[in-house]
């Protein structure tokens, strides 16, 4: 992200620097989400607080950090710029509190080296379990990327209050709509339980668009190659196709790629077909940073 060290006509900026500190990003994620658990109380931000974190984050992608800082601060938000011991990478972080009424919303994280050209989410951290470590992989291995990540688990709160992939009402809808809106492409990280109706390691879509895009059939194709089962839900009745899914609809409506993948168990996490599976939407990414 750009910073902005000095005003236009010159004169020094004399506002403080953003926090900083260097980190095990991979650590400092895993032990966020580690924490969440389907007892937890959870209660959405209110539309106010939502518009705050949606400026706060245009402005940080727009470079004008200061700006960001402010509003996200109002919006009850912390914004850090880290960098990964492991990488030498540079990531801002945006934050909700890990106490109080607003520690559930969740969290972003940008790769702040380079400009951005895609993201991962993962609305459902530890419910569907170790997709947070397959968004983690996924921002570590390919640069220009971000991460969306939920800050509740699926079945905290009450009614489905904190199932954002249903729920319009969340920070994590807010920053991915506010993704969308500069047509970053996106791949959300869903898991699901074998069962006898679920044959398969992979359900690829569209959402509700159900599109055969060139980068999903592409995906499905690599998958296959290296011995996934693989739905395509462009082509085929699947289970889990991510047609209710709120953020395949505003993706749909402002004319964004957003692709749905639903993972098996053992395309997870330790599973043996975990890398394959990596390693296939790695590709993914990696094309989209190269556009």
């Amino acid at each position: 992200m750009a910073g902005c060290d000095a005003e236009a006509d010159g004169t020094a900026d004399n506002s403080p620097p953003l926090p900083r500190e260097l980190v095990d990003l991979r650590s400092r994620i895993l032990a966020y989400t580690d924490g969440l658990g389907p007892d937890d109380d959870y209660t959405p931000p209110d539309g106010t607080t939502r518009a705050r974190l949606a400026e706060g984050v245009g402005r940080l992608l727009d470079g004008d950090e200061r700006e960001a800082e402010r509003l996200l601060d109002r919006a009850g938000f912390t914004l850090t710029r880290l960098t990964d011991t492991a990488s030498g990478r540079r990531y801002d972080e945006i934050a909700a509190p890990l106490s109080g009424p607003a520690q559930g919303w969740g969290r972003l994280y940008l790769n702040a080296d380079s400009e951005l050209r895609w993201n991962a989410q993962v609305p459902h951290p530890v419910s569907d379990r170790d997709t947070e470590l397959l968004g983690v992989h996924l921002l570590e291995g390919t640069p220009g990327g971000s991460l969306v990540l939920a800050g509740a688990h699926r079945r905290a709160g009450a009614k489905g209050a904190a199932d954002v992939a249903h729920r319009e009402d969340s920070a994590f809808h807010t920053i991915v709509v506010e993704l969308q809106k500069r047509s970053v492409p996106g791949v959300q990280l869903h898991g699901f339980a074998e069962s006898s109706d679920r044959p398969y390691d992979a359900v690829l879509s569209t959402g509700v668009a159900q599109n055969a895009l060139g980068e999903t059939t592409a995906l499905a194709d690599r998958m296959e190659a290296d011995g996934l089962r693989v739905c395509r839900g462009w082509s085929a009745r699947c289970p889990l196709e991510g047609t209710t899914n709120v953020q395949g609809r505003s993706a749909q409506q402002r004319h964004t790629t957003f692709v749905h993948v639903e993972l098996a168990p053992d395309a997870r996490g330790d599973g043996r077909d975990a890398r394959t599976a990596t390693k296939a939407l790695s590709g993914l990414v990696t094309a989209w940073a190269a556009d």
